[in-house]
């Protein structure tokens, strides 16, 4: 933040103006975003940087609802206006509208090639996470991108078209939280246990406008996807954002994918500041974590899945930007391989890269995919965020009646999945899918054995 600011230095509780790498914004968020910018500087105004700004319809996409149809028309329109190169179009016609067929039902494919899925997904298997840069994003889970080295965090439409119109935002420098990650998680046990324990620590609103840093000899044993989930919900404790440090593993991944895109291939990693101070500490032993599931109303009500198998289930659903990536997608057909599922199941991949991977991936004669469908899995290949945040009534896996649904997502406050009166319960997909096989909240273990 203090390169960000131009000084020297910064501390917690400072307020500066900061440079912006990155301005991500959606169809949920973007025609706001856009109509205040042009509000305020004007109907033909040009946008600070249009190799800076990223636009990724994800949200309210397969849906026959023509008004968030329309969303990703005026997206479109804008970026027309703008000439902006980052637009990932759900069609493939710049001068075309979207439009949902229902008739085509929810499963097969209604994407074009310029498709990204879940905007923090897409972000950076697109290249645009850098390692010391600020991303700012109108989505609270934008706090993703921390994974890889960066401050990246969630903003509303206002603070956006400011940003679009000058390229800076005002911010309060966080107070900084500290975990710790060490040894090695155990068969059976994810990311997702990592962070729904942490977050169990605190409480929902334990990090609010913190910084939730993670480091500790454990995070070696972390892949990027897993680094993912973590920094994903940090936003789940009130957290402005999640932040890991530089390693091998971050500079692979993000050169490997500005290489493939073509995007911007420079970036200064940060390192820890040797004069640190935190406003709280926790170890975890990596070792000692169970399979965890966070219990309605919210991310903070912790439970150890093995003491929650009186807990009867309606569905089960793996998918989003913290649970929709291809090695969630492992897991979940690791346990379910060669057995049936007994509730209602869903899968949605975050991106189209996912889902081609799904497909093209094999276990012996069958892909990871078709293992998921022989389960009973209702799979779908558009990708996005689907029923994770609730959205129209056709939605793909929405719940539209009181259920009770065991989810690899990042929310579970009431009506997050649809129905006000819904119950959402937070898991790992492997404890997903054990729980889908069962019908009750069950430990993976069980059946990892």
């Amino acid at each position: 933040m203090a390169r960000a600011a131009g000084k020297k230095m910064v501390e917690a509780g400072d307020n500066i103006w900061v440079q912006t790498d990155i301005l991500m914004t959606h169809d949920v968020c973007g025609p706001g975003t856009i109509g205040v910018f042009k509000r305020e500087f004007g109907e033909k105004a040009k946008v600070w940087d249009a190799n800076k700004v990223v636009i990724i319809p994800d949200h309210y996409i397969f849906t026959a609802d023509s008004k968030s149809n329309r969303n990703v028309d005026i997206l479109r329109e804008f970026v027309r206006e703008q000439n902006l190169p980052y637009f990932y179009d759900v069609i493939d016609d710049a001068n075309g509208k979207w439009k949902f067929d229902p008739s085509k039902g929810a499963l097969q494919r209604q994407y074009g090639s310029h498709y990204a899925g879940v905007c923090h997904t897409a972000l950076p298997q697109k290249g645009h996470t850098r390692p010391g840069e600020i991303l700012f994003g109108t989505d609270s889970h934008t706090c993703m991108a921390g994974a890889f080295n960066e401050f990246a965090t969630g903003i509303g439409n206002t603070d956006a078209g400011f940003v679009m119109g000058t390229g800076k935002l005002l911010l309060k420098v966080p107070e900084t939280m500290h975990f710790r990650l060490e040894g090695q998680l155990q068969p059976g046990v994810m990311a997702k246990d990592i962070i729904l324990h942490c977050i169990g620590e605190i409480g929902f609103d334990g990090a609010t406008y913190r910084a939730m840093q993670f480091d500790g000899s454990g995070i070696e044993y972390l892949t990027m996807d897993d680094r993912m989930t973590i920094a994903n919900m940090a936003i789940e404790a009130g957290g402005k954002n999640g932040i890991f440090e530089f390693d091998d593993q971050t500079k692979a991944a993000v050169d490997q994918r500005c290489k493939l895109n073509g995007t911007k291939g420079t970036y200064q990693p940060v390192e820890r500041d040797k004069k640190e101070k935190f406003v709280y500490e926790l170890t975890v032993d990596l070792s000692a974590l169970e399979p965890i599931v966070a219990c309605h109303p919210d991310p903070g009500q912790r439970k150890l899945a093995r003491e929650m198998t009186s807990t009867k289930l309606d569905r089960a659903y793996v998918g989003s930007c913290t649970g929709g990536k291809t090695s969630d997608f492992v897991e979940f057909a690791r346990v379910l391989r060669g057995k049936k599922v007994v509730i209602d199941t869903f899968g949605v991949p975050a991106t189209p890269e996912i889902v081609h991977d799904l497909q093209t991936a094999r276990w012996g004669d069958r892909t990871i995919w078709q293992i998921l469908t022989d389960a009973g899995v209702q799979m779908t290949e558009n990708a996005g965020c689907a029923a994770c945040l609730g959205g129209p009534v056709d939605t793909f896996g929405r719940m539209n009646a009181p259920m009770k649904c065991i989810s690899a997502t990042n929310r579970n406050f009431p009506g997050r999945m649809g129905h006000k009166e819904s119950q959402v319960f937070l898991a790992s997909p492997a404890t997903v899918a054990a729980s889908a096989l069962t019908g009750h909240i069950t430990d993976p273990r069980e059946f990892l054995s």
